[in-house]
């Protein structure tokens, strides 16, 4: 990379220059009679910063280290060319099954480039190989990188085109998928893959990573084979996503992939089955189912899919501050569908109740899931929900949110008629709807690390 690429500019990009280093080099920063050595890496910040530079030590961390007219920076040693992968050469192993690697643009399946520091997507399966050499172990491995998208910038057209190369993937033989996806949405889309895929005849495994693979405490290798494991050894035909179940490396739970929620920002173990139970214990050596599965693994079954999704379609989540005018906005926008996260059992304020019912009167389908995560909505109990009950507001038992919207969007899309589309919502298809609910589904273990 040029300087001209590297971020920097004022002081650091000038004392850069005097020492002909480039990123990716191993340099020198004297200040205040400290040194510190390690690879010169390129500034992401946003904004203007003419002072600050930024190198990785040995240790694998980034610091970032304030420059002054009398720092000193000296090139030690030139970096690396970073290697070009070519033209991929596979050696199958004909005792192992095969697994298809699908890079979304998360973390999990990237490579980490120790010269430059950068994080750069895996695009073969040398690259896979290269990263986490382990997984020669568990098995033949089609890698292909399908988008490189932060996993908050997704967007339901993505979740189509997924499926869409999922569907692709199976109807080569796979023995299971692997879908290297960011964690921040990767709920919403192991749900909709859930819907898309219906039918399934081998597993399809969403997986993540909550530390990159550059720092120490990375979950990513241990996520990654974790998932290939489950992908191609698991007794199960359903989308399911995989993460750490607790903040060591002990064992990962897989999810069922319409159950699964983020409930922790950081934590390795921030993924937690709602509503129900985790379907497998995972680790690098076994794979211990601990609840049934709805389908089993059958190659000759054959994959229905369904990947269209109504994008018109909105989450409100009620608050004591929300206004009347945010419905009206949707029917007046055009929108198809919207999906209450309302308080309690189902509720929502009495200032809403006009609004709610100009939507449906202008034929948008409206209904109601909880913001408490887990129990169900039961709007019979309380007046508020009684009333939206009989404005036409649709209960969704005990789904998440945002499975809930997603299967609003997923029906709306594959569904001409609206009273059938109503129907099928509330009609329990991939898991993601049980009509009893237990005390004991209510599992918290997200205390103190």
């Amino acid at each position: 990379m040029s300087l001209d690429d590297s971020g920097y500019d004022g002081l650091v990009l000038q004392k850069i220059s005097g020492s002909k280093a480039k990123v990716g080099d191993i340099i020198s920063v004297k200040k205040n009679k400290e040194e510190y050595v390690g690879v010169l890496m390129p500034r992401s910040q946003v904004g203007s910063d003419p002072f600050h530079i930024i190198i990785k030590l040995d240790t694998g961390y980034n610091i970032g280290i304030k420059l002054s007219q009398d720092s000193e920076i000296r090139k030690i040693k030139a970096g690396k060319k970073k290697r070009t992968t070519g033209t991929e050469t596979e050696v199958e192993n004909k005792g192992l099954p095969t697994a298809s690697i699908l890079s979304t643009g998360g973390t999990i399946a990237s490579k980490v480039d120790y010269q430059t520091g950068a994080v750069n997507p895996a695009l073969s399966a040398q690259d896979l190989y290269d990263t986490v050499p382990e997984i020669r172990e568990y098995a033949n491995v089609r890698a292909k990188v399908i988008m490189s998208v932060l996993s908050e910038n997704i967007q339901p057209k993505d979740w189509t085109k997924i499926a869409r190369i999922v569907a692709s993937e199976i109807k080569a033989g796979t023995d299971g998928v692997v879908i290297a996806h960011g964690t921040d949405t990767l709920g919403f889309t192991s749900a909709a893959l859930s819907f898309a895929l219906q039918n399934l005849p081998v597993p399809v495994v969403l997986v993540g990573s909550q530390r990159s693979s550059d720092r120490p405490s990375s979950d990513a290798a241990m996520n990654l084979i974790g998932a290939i494991n489950l992908a191609t050894k698991a007794n199960t035909a359903e989308v399911l996503l995989l993460m750490h179940a607790e903040t060591g490396d002990s064992y990962l739970h897989a999810h069922r992939g319409t159950r699964a929620r983020k409930l922790h920002t950081s934590r390795r173990d921030a993924f937690q089955s709602v509503n129900g139970y985790p379907l497998f214990r995972v680790t690098e050596q076994y794979v211990e189912e601990i609840h049934p599965s709805i389908l089993r693994r059958n190659k000759k079954r054959k994959l229905i899919l369904k990947p269209k999704f109504e994008e018109k379609v909105a989450l409100v989540k009620t608050n004591p501050g929300v206004e009347a005018s945010l419905i009206d906005y949707f029917v007046e926008a055009g929108y198809r569908g919207i999906m209450i996260e309302g308080t309690g059992l189902g509720h929502a304020p009495n200032r809403l109740h006009a609004s709610i019912k100009k939507a449906i009167d202008a034929g948008l389908v409206v209904a109601m899931s909880s913001q408490c995560l887990f129990g169900r909505v039961n709007m019979n109990v309380y007046r508020c929900g009684v009333e939206l009950l009989d404005i036409g507001v649709i209960p969704c038992e005990d789904m998440l949110p945002e499975t809930a919207l997603v299967k609003l969007m997923w029906v709306l899309a594959n569904t001409a008629n609206k009273e059938t589309a109503k129907e099928l919502l509330v009609t329990p298809l991939v898991g993601e709807i049980d009509m009893r609910s237990e005390e004991s589904e209510y599992i918290s273990h997200l205390g103190g690390e």
